[in-house]
């Protein structure tokens, strides 16, 4: 009996067990989905710290689907911290392929984040329309106060094609309403004297990067009148029209902070243009004033326009021609800049820069980067150049079209010998043959 009674007390506790089981295996499922659930409530109770740190990295398009997802992402896609910084892309979809702002979303910026807005930018194809878009764009924007402004044509014309009066003031309202603009971006625009005093009426503590190109409706005094009251501005670029001793000596005066970049298109509209001359002591107060600052000139002339310029020492530091150069002209490169950091020559024509190439490696002893293309260079004197500049040639771009082999080196041996005085490996630019 006793046998009995214990075989089936064991059967029941054997039971028992098995229920247990699934008790236990069932109550494992259920936390298991109330963990996953739990997680997925998670999501939408992301503190907005986080929320914005994750909107910032995703493209605009993808933001605006995420604020649909629930409030809390609606809320996040509306925080003042993410409209801080914004570009508007205006094009014409029949003639260009870039991607637009829609105009629906453009139109809530303005209504809900026209103030929170600090750094801006307008990327416009070359349309007239697109150019007066932003311009209405701008014209609407009297609740921000901006700090920094970049209007970027993709292609020319573009702000040019806009009427004058119709831009200048769109971005009167835009410096009138911004008392701490401190970087402005308005090359190829119909930008004037006048809008510039304003400009300077309303930001002149603030303002620090000013480039200007390609405004031919400025005049020398409307840039002197800039340099004269923006005593913090640090970096300017302008076309060498504008460029005078005066605005030189302004920029070097006790009041003025020191210069730390200065860009100078040089541009040729008319072939046999006439260009004015820049005294050497306009410079030489420049660089007492700013020892440090980058003096940038991007040259565009034909060859008999060049006469005014490397007359005398100037302290440029970064050179490029983008049309074919004289070698008298890159013979007095080598005598006059002697703060030659960077120079880049696009074409030269079928006379061998030897020389011109070992002066400048004499006289320009703080040359990092050159770079050579419709031009010829016999293979010894390529071979001299390099090793009279070793090492500091940080970037050495030639095309092998432009070595000629000589008598020491042929194409095939160069690579090895310029390698050596290098201290790295180096080849000669291939043209792509495609």
């Amino acid at each position: 009996m006793k046998r009995g009674l214990q075989g089936n007390e064991q059967e029941d506790g054997g039971g028992t067990s098995s229920g247990s089981q699934k008790t236990l295996k069932r109550s494992r499922k259920q936390r298991r989905e109330k963990d996953l659930e739990g997680e997925g409530a998670r999501w939408e109770c992301l503190p907005q710290e986080i929320l914005l740190h994750i909107f910032q990295y995703l493209p605009l398009l993808d933001r605006a689907y995420a604020s649909q997802v629930c409030r809390g992402w609606n809320e996040a896609f509306h925080m003042p911290e993410l409209w801080r910084c914004f570009e508007f892309e205006l094009n014409q979809p029949a003639s260009s392929y870039l991607k637009a702002t829609h105009p629906d979303l453009i139109k809530q910026i303005i209504k809900r984040h026209s103030n929170h807005l600090q750094y801006v930018s307008f990327k416009v194809d070359s349309s007239r329309e697109s150019a007066e878009a932003a311009c209405d764009i701008l014209s609407q924007l009297v609740n921000c106060s901006l700090k920094t402004l970049g209007l970027i044509s993709t292609a020319r014309p573009s702000f040019m094609e806009v009427p004058k009066s119709h831009f200048i003031s769109a971005l009167t309202v835009v410096f009138v309403n911004s008392k701490s603009l401190s970087s402005l971006k308005i090359d190829d625009t119909p930008v004037d004297d006048p809008s510039l005093k304003v400009l300077v009426a309303n930001n002149s503590d603030t303002l620090k990067l000013l480039k200007m190109s390609s405004c031919p409706h400025v005049s020398p005094a409307g840039i002197l009148c800039v340099a004269d009251q923006c005593h913090g501005l640090r970096e300017l670029a302008l076309n060498y029209h504008l460029l005078s001793d005066e605005l030189l000596l302004a920029l070097s005066s006790e009041r003025h902070v020191h210069l730390e970049h200065l860009r100078i298109d040089v541009v040729s509209e008319n072939p046999g243009q006439q260009f004015h001359t820049i005294k050497k002591s306009s410079w030489d107060a420049m660089v007492r004033h700013s020892p440090k600052f980058n003096l940038v000139m991007y040259f565009f002339l034909y060859e008999d326009e060049f006469s005014p310029f490397f007359r005398d020492e100037i302290p440029v530091t970064h050179l490029y021609f983008g049309r074919s150069v004289s070698k008298d002209v890159l013979g007095r490169v080598g005598l006059n800049c002697p703060r030659l950091v960077e120079l880049v020559v696009c074409a030269n024509g079928l006379r061998p820069l030897d020389e011109e190439l070992i002066r400048i490696a004499q006289r320009c002893t703080q040359l990092s980067a050159i770079g050579l293309g419709e031009c010829e260079v016999s293979c010894s004197a390529f071979v001299e150049f390099v090793k009279m500049c070793g090492d500091r040639l940080t970037q050495l771009s030639i095309m092998e079209e432009v070595l000629v082999p000589d008598h020491r080196y042929g194409l095939d041996d160069i690579h090895w010998e310029v390698s050596k005085h290098l201290g790295r490996v180096w080849f000669p630019d291939m043209m792509p043959t495609w």
